[in-house]
């Protein structure tokens, strides 16, 4: 891959990602300030975005920690809400499987929602992308993100009670997973895990510590991979 190809589809990817921006900052924003409030440091509070790069999880470990759960279920629970990385990795293997161990490690330190679901679509629609062309379209997609969502942390750890409650910063959590979910519900088996993971979230959700939330993402697993194997079967038939 040339230095001229493999810029171009970095800036592919950029500007696939860049629309992401509109629901990170004030995702980033409102932890900012929970996790202030909640009386994380400042150093704590960037540490925390930096490192686990999760929202998701994020929000439901300083929940919980608020909580004062037990450690073992604030763990569990991010891991729960993370599990879908797995997943995420092991998809992406399969397109860049090929590429070097240090940029392997880096996808997967970097790696966000947003970066997985622009790229993988991109991938399918474009099979024929070489190795190098999908690594340069993945950190384009994930430059505008990653980034910001520190920045947008930092933001709202230094802003804190000055953002005006008019904002309702927390609509971006919604409107950023259906942004994201949205256009992956392309099987049965994705639309079906992802109703039972809302039933089973409601049933349980009278569950101390959200454990409601670990039962409705194990169940809503098993629900997808067996209507995956159900088609499966019937294909071999």
């Amino acid at each position: 891959m040339t230095e001229a190809t493999g810029k171009l589809y970095y800036w592919m990817g950029f500007r696939a990602g860049l629309p992401f921006l509109l629901v990170v900052m004030p995702f980033g924003l409102l932890f900012g300030v929970v996790a202030s409030e909640a009386g994380l440091t400042p150093v704590q509070v960037l540490a925390f975005s930096s490192v686990v790069f999760a929202g998701a999880a994020q929000f439901a470990a300083l929940q919980l920690m608020v909580d004062n759960a037990p450690i073992l279920i604030v763990v569990a629970t991010a891991l729960a809400v993370n599990l879908r990385m797995a997943m995420y990795s092991a998809s992406l293997a399969l397109w860049l499987g090929k590429a070097p161990l240090w940029q392997r490690a880096l996808v997967g330190y970097v790696n966000v929602d947003q970066s997985y679901a622009v790229s993988i679509n991109k991938f399918e629609d474009a099979p024929d992308l070489t190795t190098g062309q999908r690594i340069a379209y993945f950190f384009g997609a994930v430059s505008p993100v990653c980034p910001m969502w520190v920045v947008a942390t930092a933001l709202g750890v230094w802003l804190g009670d000055g953002i005006p409650e008019w904002m309702a910063l927390d609509f971006a959590v919604p409107i950023c997973f259906l942004a994201i979910i949205a256009p992956m519900m392309r099987t049965l088996a994705h639309m079906l895990a992802a109703v039972a993971s809302i039933v089973f979230a409601l049933l349980f959700a009278g569950l101390p510590y959200n454990l409601g939330l670990l039962i409705a993402a194990v169940i809503a697993l098993v629900v997808g991979a067996q209507v995956e194997l159900w088609f499966e079967r019937r294909a071999a038939q």
